[in-house]
């Protein structure tokens, strides 16, 4: 099905503010975008306020639409996350992601293996054992869905409901690493044990280990994906 006038708007609109190609500080006026899309007015109404609930643009008054600096976007929107994966910024988006991955779910596998209801712990056993059938058989679309699926389950189990709304960006990185092509043609041996081991350690509630195995799934994917922002330099805010 194809995209909707206003989605069709919102992404064009959307992807030039984030690849910067209309910079912050630049003024969009609604005839503009209303002639140059090809749309009626109530269509770019809605793409606006969709951008503008991302933090991409500001609406004032006699001025016009305002499109605002990266401080100012939602950093967690997975549309924005994929945006940034798909242009110049990726390497920074990637290393952030994989920093924030880093150091929350180590912590939310820990207090998974100590919260977790059974039913999201069986739940993550059942995942794991597809998760390996799917890499055996070398289905990355199947492995793709099992491992978000995975993921999001370690962050709501853990019982910490700022973790749990981390689960769109997760699976955000997780798309773009396949998009991108930065996951391997095959998911190695290590990385399907590495997360059974995370199930098991969550499943028999043993927070220590379950912390343990999901640091090595980390380290592995730094290790992986660290060479996309190598060059880039890192900045304070």
């Amino acid at each position: 099905m194809p995209p909707s006038l206003h989605t069709r708007v919102t992404e064009d609109v959307g992807r030039s503010i984030v690849d910067g190609t209309v910079p912050a500080g630049t003024v969009l006026l609604s005839d503009e975008i209303e002639r140059r899309q090809g749309v009626s007015r109530s269509v770019i109404r809605e793409a606006i306020r969709v951008l503008g609930s991302m933090g991409l643009v500001e609406s004032v008054k006699r001025v016009g639409i305002r499109v605002l600096p990266p401080s100012s976007w939602n950093a967690y929107d997975p549309t924005i996350i994929r945006w940034r994966l798909l242009g110049p910024g990726k390497g920074e988006q990637l290393r952030s992601l994989t920093e924030l991955r880093s150091a929350v779910e180590p912590m939310a596998a820990e207090l998974a293996a100590r919260h977790a209801a059974a039913s999201v712990a069986a739940e993550l056993m059942d995942v794991a054992d597809l998760m390996r059938a799917a890499g055996d058989s070398g289905d990355l679309s199947s492995f793709l869905e099992l491992d978000i699926r995975f993921h999001r389950l370690v962050l709501r189990g853990s019982g910490n409901e700022m973790f749990a709304k981390l689960d769109g960006a997760v699976a955000a990185v997780l798309s773009g690493r396949t998009d991108l092509g930065l996951q391997p043609d095959r998911p190695h041996e290590n990385t399907l044990q590495l997360h059974a081991e995370v199930a098991e350690a969550i499943s028999g509630a043993r927070p220590q280990k379950a912390r343990e195995a999901m640091e090595r799934i980390m380290r592995r994917t730094y290790a992986e994906v660290q060479p996309t922002w190598a060059a880039d330099p890192t900045s304070a805010l």
